[in-house]
């Protein structure tokens, strides 16, 4: 996969709880009314019907699907869209059993219009197919695929809307991990230097920190809401939310009333070294216990595993470095986003194709990178350290509990956060030339690992902890 994805494309803003199987069969829904809109056939349909398949239908209930085709059907927009619209849409949709266009048009959409098929279509697990009727013949079929962190595609795109990376469009064209540190080396910049002179190729420096602004404003803001919450988890587990708890022992007497406050109370705590684990993993927890009930996360690379990125930078600024400014911020999401990018091009980044390592795996090991530059790594350390993250999540399932995204992936955000603390420790202690396995071959092995692995542990419900433990246990 030799195209240009950016820091933006990585790091997305949407609709919890899936970036898969929410916010990409939502953007899918969006695109398949732009393109009958687009092919004037719009006007003449009365009539959609969806059709679900593979790991979508296995556990499109417990990742909300089927309420997320229902928003992108209805042309909301998961990124600005208030949290507390969406329950009003879907319980309209549901008991008026129709769809409101924007510009008032509305047709007929039942409970059955849905259709949850298990079988798998061959391009890949994620697949979905938009079925349009006018007066009962059906005049519009769009299959898309849900490839994972809320891209979608269909089977006979060829990257159209892509663009190739090349000496011609970019200043630094990066595939592989080992052209970037070449990059790195040879100009004598950092990560985030190189990243930056290639976003600049698309839009202003100003629009650059705007967005980055925006993304970093979103997880500060997630992390706050769920550090604030207290309560269960919707879906049937009855998951207590734990954040709340976790920060009201931490955070002691501290007085604040928004989310930069909450930061600079953190910063006059005292924090003890136990108590470090527990900020990372409550800030890790309260992020993904957003995410879990339908609340607005940046997907980092996807929504289940948005957790650990935001965790690992409110480390750096709250304990790491008191003196830390959106400069760090910066760095810290460019380089991650490159990572996840190199990933993206020669792995996945899906858990219905390659299990749990591509998204805890591959966000602990953003944000190793990304951490060991603000702690002044070298590129090649920075390489080590996304290494060594993901060496030690090779082979991680995806098994959750009713098909939710609460039981293990939540906790699993925790444990990302923390190996990709010491996995930035341990590069930092490392000379690379003595590294024996570069990341691009960690990268290779991992999708080797994901095509070995057995179709049960890759996000279907049918393997693992969802069969060995089931909601009526819980």
């Amino acid at each position: 996969m030799s195209q240009f994805i950016s820091v933006f494309d990585m790091l997305k803003i949407g609709i919890g709880p899936s970036s898969s199987h929410t916010l990409g069969p939502w953007r899918a829904a969006e695109a398949y009314i732009s393109k009958i809109k687009q092919q004037n056939t719009f006007a003449l349909i009365d009539e959609i019907k969806v059709d679900l398949y593979g790991s979508l239908s296995l556990t499109g209930k417990g990742h909300a699907t089927d309420l997320a085709i229902l928003l992108g059907l209805s042309e909301a927009d998961p990124e600005y869209i208030p949290i507390e619209d969406i329950f009003i849409i879907v319980d309209r949709i549901n008991t008026q059993e129709e769809i409101i266009f924007k510009g008032g048009k509305s047709i007929p959409f039942y409970k059955t219009s849905i259709v949850f098929n298990r079988e798998f279509l061959p391009f890949h697990a994620n697949g979905l197919t938009f079925r349009g009727f006018s007066e009962g013949k059906e005049i519009s079929t769009e299959t898309y695929y849900s490839i994972g962190g809320g891209f979608i595609v269909q089977e006979n795109d060829h990257l159209e809307d892509e663009i190739e990376i090349n000496k011609k469009n970019f200043p630094f064209p990066v595939n592989r991990a080992i052209q970037l540190e070449e990059y790195c080396e040879k100009n004598k910049l950092l990560i985030s230097d190189i990243v930056l002179q290639n976003e600049l190729e698309l839009r202003s420096a100003k629009e650059i920190d705007t967005e980055l602004k925006r993304i970093w404003d979103t997880m500060l803001e997630c992390m706050y809401i769920g550090c604030h919450t207290e309560g269960k988890l919707p879906g049937g587990l009855n998951v207590k939310r734990r954040a709340f708890n976790i920060q009201e022992k931490l955070i002691k007497d501290a007085v604040y009333t928004n989310p930069e406050e909450w930061v600079a109370a953190i910063r006059k705590t005292e924090v003890k070294f136990r108590e470090i684990l527990k900020w990372v993993s409550c800030f890790a927890l309260s992020v993904n216990e957003v995410n879990a009930s339908l609340g607005r996360v940046v997907t980092a690379p996807t929504n289940g595993s948005a957790g650990v990125i935001p965790a690992v930078l409110m480390y750096y600024l709250v304990i790491e470095n008191h003196e830390a400014d959106f400069t760090h911020i910066k760095k810290f999401l460019l380089t991650a986003g490159e990572i996840g990018s190199i990933f993206k091009k020669n792995a996945t980044i899906s858990a219905a194709m390659g299990g749990c390592q591509a998204e805890i795996g591959v966000s602990s090991a953003m944000t190793a990178a990304a951490l060991t530059e603000l702690l002044g790594g070298s590129a090649a350390q920075c390489l080590v350290a996304a290494e060594i993250a993901m060496e030690h999540h090779l082979g991680l399932t995806c098994d959750p509990i009713g098909g939710l995204v609460q039981i293990p992936c939540i906790e699993r955000n925790a444990m990302g956060a923390i190996k990709a603390i010491n996995a930035a420790e341990m590069a930092l202690e490392t000379d690379p030339k003595d590294v024996k396995v570069p990341l691009d071959k960690v990268i290779d092995t991992m999708w080797e690992t994901a095509k070995d692995m057995n179709k049960n542990y890759k996000e279907t419900s049918e393997g693992g902890l969802a069969v060995n433990v089931r909601i009526v246990d819980c």
